[in-house]
């Protein structure tokens, strides 16, 4: 089918406000104003009252922490003692209440205009042996795009790390599942839904060996590598005292200084730092909410960018961020860049939309997504402007980030609608929210 999104408030791409054609899931035609395909089309849709942005892309999350946000045990603490006070009760995770959770976050972020997601899934209690498995089903259901990235965490308290016993899996056992889920799920196609990446959790919770194995994996599968990194100053002090370096230090160390890697947070570089990290290519995914609310610091993405390191957008857990939304990410993004760099000009509204698109698809390999233009993906997320905290926006664009946009009336993944009216399209959400929300009450 040819279709044609006719006439757009506004899009955020060149030479296209006549709108664009779809076909077979890609794009095809740009059209200026007034100008018409240049051949038949099967459906057109009037986009005259929406606001056209390329699908967002979040390249960090923590899927099952969506049954725990606001939690009494970690609300007001940073990093290190969130984690204690949280992985006890992230323990008690099962299969059912692990589906419910990626579920309502892989919606959450749906509605939200974002049409591809990395999860950072790194627990693994007993039972829940194939996490990730039901990640790649609920994708799949769903029509949203995936890099499902397998984490792990092999030192435990006993070990001097952070995790209790029962999340962490031993070395072997880790790699071994990585290269089943390589094997079986990791697609490098053009217009892949599923890609794998292997993601040890941090310098904190794993060994140096597993590092250094997962790089050599990823070599083997042409994957890709995604750890935390620099998050916080605890951090910096546990790897000095631990491996006598710095955090980045230990990357270089293990080979993960590589195109092939993507790193969340990167709070606490120097200028060296990120001099080497745009040198070998490292991307940086930034999660401005989580980092505020964790007091972690400022992520240095102009610096990043300058030396020529790719830099992304990540809404973080959901018990850090406490949200799935990556509309919010993109104005939180704006708003604490400026308060970093006390510039209004130093970050725009264009700056932080470009993170959470081609930013991304850089930060995970993508060359086929995050932009409007002939031959990418048709993955589209449509908002609409008539709420009243829009009335009065002059600059659609601008307006959305400015004035917080967070729900999507339409959203496309090539070329197939996956929201309509602001609903995810053919699921109960009435009825999720209400699993979901019986799930939470089980981690009180």
């Amino acid at each position: 089918m040819r279709l044609h999104l006719k006439n757009p408030l506004a899009i955020l791409a060149d030479h296209a406000a006549g709108g664009l054609v779809i076909e077979h899931g890609r794009i095809v035609e740009l059209l200026a104003s007034g100008q018409s395909p240049s051949k038949p089309v099967d459906q057109t849709f009037d986009a005259s009252r929406h606001v056209v942005l390329p699908g967002l892309i979040n390249t960090h999350h923590h899927f099952y922490q969506t049954l725990t946000r606001a939690h009494p045990s970690a609300i007001n603490k940073e990093l290190f003692p969130w984690l204690k006070a949280l992985y006890p009760i992230w323990a008690r995770l099962d299969p059912e209440t692990f589906r419910l959770s990626v579920r309502l976050a892989l919606v959450e972020l749906l509605l939200s205009g974002c049409t591809t997601a990395a999860d950072h899934h790194y627990l693994f209690p007993a039972g829940l042996d194939e996490a990730i498995d039901i990640e790649v089903d609920e994708a799949r259901k769903l029509g949203i795009r995936m890099t499902v990235t397998r984490g792990s965490m092999n030192l435990s308290e006993k070990d001097g790390g952070l995790p209790p016993d029962s999340v962490v899996q031993d070395e072997d056992t880790i790699l071994a599942d990585s290269e089943r889920l390589l094997n079986r799920y990791h697609d490098k196609s053009e217009g892949a839904f599923i890609r794998v990446a292997l993601a040890p959790c941090s310098p904190f919770s794993v060994t140096k060996r597993l590092m250094s194995e997962s790089a050599a994996l990823v070599e083997k599968f042409d994957a890709r590598l995604h750890t935390h990194l620099a998050e916080t100053k605890d951090e910096d002090a546990y790897c000095a005292e631990v491996y006598k370096c710095r955090p980045i230090e230990l990357l270089e160390e293990v080979g993960w200084l590589t195109p092939r890697t993507w790193l969340a947070h990167g709070v606490h570089f120097t200028a060296d730092d990120c001099t080497k990290l745009g040198k070998h290519g490292v991307g940086i995914c930034h999660c401005p909410t989580s980092n505020a609310v964790l007091a972690s610091g400022f992520c240095k993405t102009r610096e990043l960018e300058r030396a020529g390191a790719p830099v992304g957008l990540g809404v973080d857990g959901s018990a850090s961020n406490d949200s799935s939304n990556m509309m919010e990410a993109v104005r939180h993004a704006l708003m604490v860049n400026r308060l970093h760099y006390e510039s209004a000009e130093a970050v725009t509204h264009l700056d932080a939309l470009r993170w959470a698109t081609e930013g991304s698809a850089r930060c995970l390999g993508r060359e086929d997504i995050g932009k409007i233009a002939i031959g990418k993906q048709a993955d589209l997320a449509l908002f609409t402007l008539d709420e009243p905290r829009f009335s009065g926006g002059h600059d659609p664009l601008a307006t959305l980030v400015l004035c917080g946009a967070h729900r999507a009336d339409r959203v496309m993944v090539q070329g197939q609608w996956r929201v309509i009216d602001a609903m995810p399209v053919g699921l109960d959400l009435a009825e999720l929210l209400a699993a979901h929300g019986a799930a939470a009450r089980k981690f009180a």
